[in-house]
């Protein structure tokens, strides 16, 4: 489990190519794991400089191992499904990335999906509360999610969001999200985060437009796709 309560991505159990890929993945959440760890450390501590200092050298070193091939910028990464699946290193789902929650997304009981997820002190806003762009950022990517789950992935045009509350840290959140109409190519998602300890009383809500690229537009903006 991560610093959030996120199980870390199993241990490899396929064989060939399927074993190489989880083994990889596994890698990569470990990695996503000590990472997450190291930033909440670092946005906590109150070392001296001397130690911060030394710090920073360790790291510059760390760097310096990852050596090999780094992936261009718009270089879609052989262990994640795009579109509409695993996204290893997503700011938001990636079990990988440093700086994601990570939220954990799974079908909801309801039409659309759920994402459940803890904000740590690395998404402050005011102090003791979420930044208001990662609420924004939770909402976005879990209405994407819910198009996928449509079988329709698609790209956000708007997003409009009502901040009713402030959204704890430290706080086991639960976010929804939902497809409420289509219009051929376009789709209107609905969304909310609350806390798993008060489910009926949101804290943000969205409401949003989101496109399908045609297959010639998709294939200019995703060419490794």
């Amino acid at each position: 489990m991560n610093m959030n309560g996120t199980p870390l991505a199993p241990e490899p159990t396929s064989t060939g190519p399927d074993m190489e890929l989880e083994h990889r993945r596994a890698a990569i959440a470990a990695l996503g794991h000590e990472l997450r760890t190291l930033v909440d450390a670092t946005v906590r501590t109150e070392a001296a400089p001397d130690t911060l200092h030394g710090v920073a050298a360790g790291v510059r070193g760390l760097v310096a191992r990852l050596t090999g091939r780094r992936r261009t910028r718009a270089e879609i990464p052989d262990v994640d499904e795009f579109p509409g699946g695993t996204r290893m290193n997503s700011p938001v789902t990636g079990t990988g990335s440093p700086v994601a929650p990570p939220l954990r997304v799974t079908p909801s009981d309801d039409d659309g999906v759920v994402g459940r997820c803890v904000l740590g002190i690395a998404h402050e806003g005011p102090p003791g509360y979420g930044h208001g762009g990662f609420s924004a950022m939770l909402l976005d990517e879990l209405m994407g999610w819910a198009c996928a789950a449509e079988g329709t992935p698609a790209m956000t045009v708007s997003l409009q969001l009502g901040y009713r509350g402030p959204v704890p840290l430290e706080t086991p959140l639960l976010v929804r999200a939902g497809v409420t109409a289509r219009e051929n190519r376009t789709l209107h998602v609905t969304g909310s985060i609350a806390t798993e300890a008060d489910p009926t009383r949101p804290l943000v809500t969205g409401e949003a437009v989101f496109v399908t690229p045609n297959p010639d537009h998709a294939r200019n903006l995703f060419p490794g796709m």
